[in-house]
């Protein structure tokens, strides 16, 4: 099956949320949310700015806003778990799971691997602002990652 920039986004947008702090659920749940943001945005869909006003490394005081650095979604919780939405759906593991891990087959685990690795060569201050991350962790490896996991997904 082929993996496209979306899971990309989303593999990396989960591991940059993991390696500052979030936990795995609620990583995955970020990684969907930013995928689902970035490409309806890029589809011509604007919240009014919703996304990236922000206080640096911050959650919000807000009950409905949590900010990752300078980057913000909105959050809900479920059975004690921090998640987040868009379009008042909330980006569940399980969601996660159907539009991003099931392209891997049996690779996954090592693309999410490869993602926490290549996460963790970036230094707090870039993985804290959403232009840098995309700039620098994102834009410069998405097509080859895409690529090379879609060539494993098809062989595993």
């Amino acid at each position: 099956m082929k993996v496209s920039r979306f899971q990309v986004m989303a593999i990396l947008q989960a591991a940059r949320a993991y390696v500052v702090g979030l936990p795995v659920e609620s990583a995955y749940s970020w990684g969907l949310n930013r995928a689902i943001f970035i490409a309806a945005a890029k589809r011509g869909f604007k919240d009014g700015g919703a996304g990236r006003p922000g206080k640096p490394g911050l959650a919000s005081k807000s009950k409905d806003t949590y900010f990752l650095g300078d980057d913000m979604a909105y959050k809900s919780e479920k059975d004690g778990v921090l998640l987040f939405t868009i379009g008042g759906e909330i980006q569940t593991p399980e969601a996660f799971d159907r539009q991003v891990k099931s392209r891997f087959g049996k690779g996954f685990r090592s693309a999410w691997a490869e993602g926490l690795a290549h996460v963790k060569k970036f230094d707090k201050e870039t993985l804290l602002s959403a232009d840098e991350f995309y700039r620098m962790a994102y834009r410069p490896v998405r097509d080859e990652l895409a690529e090379k996991w879609s060539e494993a997904a098809s062989e595993g």
